[in-house]
């Protein structure tokens, strides 16, 4: 998952002309895109550099238009499903005491993280016996962050541009995947894991991993410093020690396993370096053969011993809100223009870059129904290929509504991602775990006892009501950006921006429910639960960004007995299947919810909210806590009692109706505040994703999908079986002990294997794990394979195009060219090619007779790794994979 901050609202707007690739985009109805705002003082991406300028910054724009590239890319290429994210913007000047401030992202929040799981016995590291191996597995030091500081504790601009660039990290995820594969293969087996303890390097690099490794098991080491490997043979002593070149693991294993672990190491073609013996003493040495000298010669206790505390001083600063009143604003141009904001606005942009089906265990990403509307925010894993069992997460953030209350935003964090993750099947709250990432400007008049209280707020407070724990989490203290203009010295500082990730484990992801109105099961109505209570508190409401406002009261968590109460109770009415839809109230308030589940059920809606307290646009323009459930009509009283015995009756609401039509009405009592076609709003929705899109990929595919909403008679994707999926095929031959071999193919990169062999398994094959490796150093000929499946991923980083690399270590070397030309010459032998795999088989035509009308492989028209579904439909072919398929249409994944 990865998240973002850009610009957003503030300064003057203007309108830049036609969209076009190299064209300026043009502004949107009320003119609020992403790419139209000029903010004085900060350069557009197609403005020439300012020769005045020291350094040239780029613009948040153009930051989130390559930033989310590199993620996806990077996830992409490892082999992890990117399921889950967010997307904020904030940029806006801000009354203080001394006078005003800028405040918002101008360096982007990027947020990565993920969730596993872990066998019993390898919970806990083993003890790391004297004579154990140190081992650094993984790339080669490079000069990579060594800028100490300047890129991760102090602001942008204070350093000189030679330091930071030492800071730069270059990333590959080749040979993090490589990586990886010597570590499945180590703890698949179980006991016999010759991997006694494992670190990985990060911060401080070797340096702090080595030390950390041994003093685990109370241990000294006796290093070799020459035996690290490195890329760059000026590095000093230092360098190598300290450099923080990622890819990198640092283990323990016992001398007698030391050979099995190199052998698997050679297989996986991932670089190794044994660089010491872990030691009854407890000193760390370090030695260097070059200079004949020791770099390291210190004691663990004094290398590990407490530093003093830090005190620091700060003083709270009282902020100068102003009021935001949205009684007077007209309701349909505030919707319209409330639904173009990034943090509301659709994410297609962001979403469709990234691989979402790689492992084939994704229950839940965040694309919904047959039109593919990204509005889920849950995601949902399964644990293995036979079980319904697996592992959710979700997110939640509110920075803006720090710069009113920093407490409040926690809570409102919290509350978020608790309310995200109530769509998944996880029962009881405490099973609830949380992830912290808490971003400041450290040193900001005021942001340091903000953050104090915040934290304390969430953690000794809010957390321990709710009774869930936060066992991990990150910081970054730099949240402020600083460069030098004409005029003088310019900044940007952020708001202490807490983003939460919640973890659960799942019972029956079948069960996990996604903001999409269903029309097929009779009549049904629409409950808002609001934990607000009424209060329609608009500070720091992104209606208020959208009129360069920040209000002055904003929501909060008031009682988390509340949210405890509508966790546990929308659990038991998922499990007794009272509930069809769900979807929580955030960003946007209640009209961005009912918008978003009507786009994904491509239905209209008759809202009434004239039984909210409050003013009409504030009940519905407001972000408190609460969540959106459609039920059946027949089970309505049966819901209301359920909430009104957790004391939530006078907070749950009947709002309105889903209608099969194409217009969404919200009427307060008598009075209509909007009737709007469905279309429109939803394309209003996706113009920003179409903006930007515009600006990065090829501007014509981009229209056409901001142009298919148009459609309306789409039926999208769909599923027709000319057969019976519950039949199988194989199951006489399984009967009789039967199992033909298949070869499942690799090569360094590869990362759809697991899944490959997890279907020819089920579909009757003994699935043989087979490595390039294994072909070219002798051990596999093939002979005893009636199969071959070659498998996804990035052989070879793709850098000779896609499958070249791997294409080439068969044609050119002479037992590669030979077991695969015997292989595609017997008569009874099939293959497979999938992603990578296929576009290898491509490139071997000269080996495969029949191959003269086959197809090349080209970058696709938008120059973009696109992944969707796509609706396939099986024609009749030869093939006897798709035997007594044809006639089938399929939603097939596409991820190229």
């Amino acid at each position: 998952p990865f998240a973002g901050a850009a610009t957003g609202a503030g300064g003057e707007i203007r309108d830049e002309g036609a969209t076009g690739r190299g064209a300026r985009p043009r502004a949107g109805l009320c003119g609020f895109t992403t790419s139209n705002l000029r903010i004085p003082g900060y350069p557009l991406p197609w403005e020439e550099d300012d020769p005045g300028r020291p350094h040239r910054l780029a613009s948040p724009l153009e930051i989130m238009l390559e930033g989310p590239v590199g993620a996806a890319s990077y996830n992409n290429e490892f082999g992890r499903p990117n399921i889950l994210g967010y997307f904020r913007t904030y940029e806006q000047r801000i009354r203080t005491a001394e006078g005003t401030e800028w405040r918002g992202y101008h360096k982007p929040i990027m947020l990565a993280g993920g969730t596993g799981v872990i066998r019993e016995e390898h919970v806990d590291k083993q003890d790391v016996r004297p004579g154990c191996k140190v081992i650094v597995l993984g790339g080669p030091a490079m000069l990579i962050g060594l800028g100490g500081g300047s890129a991760s504790s102090l602001a942008s601009g204070s350093g000189d541009e030679e330091l930071d660039f030492a800071s730069v990290q270059r990333s590959n995820p080749e040979m993090q995947r490589r990586a990886q594969e010597v570590i499945d293969t180590c703890w698949s087996l179980g006991e016999d894991n010759p991997v006694r303890s494992i670190h990985d390097v990060g911060a401080g690099g070797l340096s702090n991993a080595v030390p950390e490794i041994l003093e685990d098991s109370g241990r000294g080491g006796c290093l070799e410093l020459r035996e690290v490997p490195s890329d760059d043979p000026a590095m000093s002593p230092m360098q190598l020690w300290s450099n923080e070149s990622q890819e990198r693991y640092v283990l323990a294993v016992a001398p007698e396993d030391l050979p099995r672990f190199l052998d698997i190491c050679a297989r996986e073609r991932c670089p190794v370096a044994v660089i010491g013996d872990a030691t009854r003493t407890r000193d760390l040495v370090l030695r260097d053969r070059q200079f004949d000298n020791l770099p390291v010669q210190i004691p663990m206790d004094l290398l590990f011993g407490k530093p003093p505390r830090m005190l620091r001083r700060v003083e709270r600063r009282a902020t100068q809100p102003e009021p935001f009143d949205p009684s007077t604003l007209d309701p349909a141009a505030a919707a319209r223009r409330l639904l173009r904001v990034p943090a509301v606005a659709a994410k297609h942009w962001l979403i469709s870059i990234g691989d979402r089906t790689v492992t084939g265990l994704v229950a839940r990403d965040p694309c919904v129904g047959p039109w593919q509307v990204p509005v889920s925010d849950v995601a949902v894993t399964l644990d293995d290929y036979a079980g319904y069992t697996g592992a959710a997460m979700a997110m939640g953030e509110r920075p803006q509504v720090a710069l009113l209350d920093g407490p409040a935003a926690g809570r409102l964090a919290v509350a978020e991602a608790v309310t995200n993750l109530a769509a998944a099947d996880i029962g009881e709250l405490q099973r609830v775990n949380l992830s912290a990432n808490w971003m400041a400007p450290a040193g900001h008049p005021g942001e340091d006892a903000l953050l104090y209280d915040t934290v304390r707020a969430v953690g000794m407070e809010l957390c321990p009501e709710l009774d869930v724990t936060i066992p991990v989490g990150k910081d970054s203290m730099s949240m402020k950006t600083v460069w030098s203009a004409e005029d003088g010295e310019r900044s940007v500082t952020a708001p202490v921006s807490l983003v939460i990730s919640a973890f659960a484990t799942v019972d029956d992801a079948r069960r996990t429910m996604v903001p999409f109105l269903r029309l097929d099961r009779g009549d049904s109505c629409l409950l808002l639960v609001d934990l607000g209570r009424g209060r329609n508190r608009m500070g720091g409401s992104c209606l208020a960004q959208a009129y360069v406002r920040l209000g002055d009261t904003p929501p909060d968590l008031d009682d988390p007995a509340d949210l405890r109460a509508l966790f546990v109770t929308v659990q038991e009415l998922n499990r007794e299947e009272l509930l069809l839809a769900y979807h929580d109230r955030s960003d946007g308030g209640l009209f961005v919810t009912l918008c978003e589940m009507a786009f994904a059920g491509h239905c209209g809606l008759r809202i009434d909210i004239g039984g909210l307290p409050g003013e009409p646009l504030a009940a519905l323009f407001n972000e408190e806590p609460g969540v959106v459930l459609q039920v059946r009509a027949a089970d309505l009283d049966a819901v209301l009692s359920r909430m009104g015995a957790v004391g939530l009756g006078d907070a749950t609401h009947l709002i309105g109706v889903p209608e099969p039509s194409s217009t969404v009405e919200v009427r307060h009592g008598d009075r209509l505040l909007l009737r709007e076609d469905r279309v429109e709003l939803q394309r209003s929705w996706q113009e920003t994703t179409y903006h930007m899109q515009s600006l990065r990929d090829d501007p014509d595919c981009a229209r056409e999908e901001w142009d298919a909403l148009l459609e309306a008679d789409d039926p999208g994707l769909s599923v027709h079986l000319p057969f019976d999926p519950g039949e199988n095929p194989a199951a006489p031959m399984i009967g009789t002990g039967a199992r033909p071999r298949l070869a499942i193919l690799r090569e360094q990169g590869v990362n759809g294997h697991v899944e490959m062999a997890a279907a020819f398994h089920r579909a009757g094959f003994e699935a043989v794990d087979v490595h390039m490796t294994d072909i070219l150093d002798g051990r596999e000929d093939l002979r005893g394979m009636c199969g071959l499946a070659a498998c996804g991923g990035f052989s070879y980083g793709d850098v000779l195009g896609a499958g070249g690399g791997w294409a080439r270590s068969i044609l050119y070397n002479p037992r590669g060219r030979d077991v695969f030309a015997g292989f595609f010459r017997r008569p009874d032998t099939f293959t497979l090619g999938v992603c990578n795999g296929c576009q290898m088989l491509a490139e071997l035509r000269e080996l495969i007779p029949g191959t003269e009308l086959w197809p090349a492989f080209r970058r696709n028209r938008s120059e973009q790794f696109e992944a969707r579904l796509s609706l396939v439909e099986v024609l009749r072919s030869p093939s006897i994979l798709l035997a007594g398929m044809a006639g089938a249409r399929l939603p097939i994944a596409v991820a190229h």
